[in-house]
């Protein structure tokens, strides 16, 4: 496991833009932490670290967002951006995930979701857990943990490179 601590948001930001990265199409990257810990900071980070189009903000009211790649500047990979908080208090929160048809973009995309333990793993074979803390003090702990697949070599080429 990685550990990072992040004084401030732009900190969170620039950690996302250099963990973009390590990104490909294909990877699947879930985001838990309370409320206000940096989730969406980190993602605006990781969407600017691989150039996609659109403001990026919480997707919490409507699920799911698509970032397309910017032609004259991205790396040519989508973002999905997800938020399954709100699918937590649904009587069956899998079949809301099926819904979203998150498996049908997966493998073309960079996909990051906000509170999607356990509702979401099975999409694929590998996946880096990113838990966010924030501090009274606001400075944010970040702890990647890698999930099988070539994650831990990745992580390592982060921690070389911070």
């Amino acid at each position: 496991m990685t550990r990072v601590e992040l004084p401030t948001v732009a900190d969170t930001h620039a950690f996302g833009r250099h963990l973009a990265g390590l990104l490909r199409a294909g990877d699947l990257v879930l985001l838990t932490g309370p409320l206000g810990a940096g989730k969406t900071a980190l993602t605006q980070g990781i969407g600017a670290g691989l150039g996609v189009l659109g403001d990026i903000t919480s997707p919490t009211f409507v699920i799911a967002r698509v970032h397309r790649p910017d032609p004259a500047t991205g790396r040519g990979v989508a973002l999905v951006h997800a938020d399954a908080y709100r699918l937590g208090s649904a009587s069956d929160p899998r079949a809301e995930i099926d819904d979203l048809d998150l498996d049908a973009s997966v493998e073309d995309s960079v996909t990051v979701v906000e509170w999607g333990e356990g509702l979401v793993e099975q999409l694929v074979d590998a996946h880096l857990r990113v838990r966010l803390d924030r501090r009274d003090d606001d400075t944010r702990v970040v702890e990647l943990e890698p999930v099988g697949g070539d994650w831990a070599t990745r992580l390592a080429a982060l921690t070389v490179a911070r």
